[in-house]
């Protein structure tokens, strides 16, 4: 089954201390707290680590995120892992769902998750499949 899910989502950010300096980079630790809306509804709990440089707009972060909802009528939760750097006006994102981190009806699911942000709204579109 390949499916395709999208919607927008809302996003709370929580510094969990004060950052750390590393030479020219400030280490940071943050919780993550999202509420989904559209073909997936939920709330996630995660953690981001960032690095962010004394260079305007050069930094890289990996998170984690515990998404629990309905996706498309499927109720269960899943986690993704998030790998993203930006630089000299260019950003790399990647974020997939954590192998068999499925549980209920979810239970199985593997895929993607793009984010987009415009005119201060997020939006995703997850790609997933799910076992017959």
């Amino acid at each position: 089954m390949n499916a395709h899910a999208s919607g927008t989502f809302s996003i709370s950010m929580t510094p969990a201390g004060a950052p750390q300096r590393s030479g020219r980079t400030a280490l940071g630790r943050t919780v993550l707290e999202k509420v989904y809306a559209g073909d997936l509804v939920g709330t996630c709990r995660g953690e981001m680590l960032s690095a962010v440089t004394d260079t305007r707009g050069a930094a890289g972060y990996v998170a984690i995120e515990a998404i629990t909802g309905v996706l498309q009528g499927r109720t269960g939760s899943f986690v993704v892992q998030h790998t993203g750097t930006m630089a000299d006006g260019k950003q790399e994102l990647s974020i997939a769902i954590v192998p068999h981190s499925g549980t209920g009806q979810l239970e199985g699911i593997s895929g993607t998750l793009a984010i987009r942000v415009a005119e201060s709204q997020h939006f995703y579109e997850l790609a997933y499949s799910l076992p017959q």
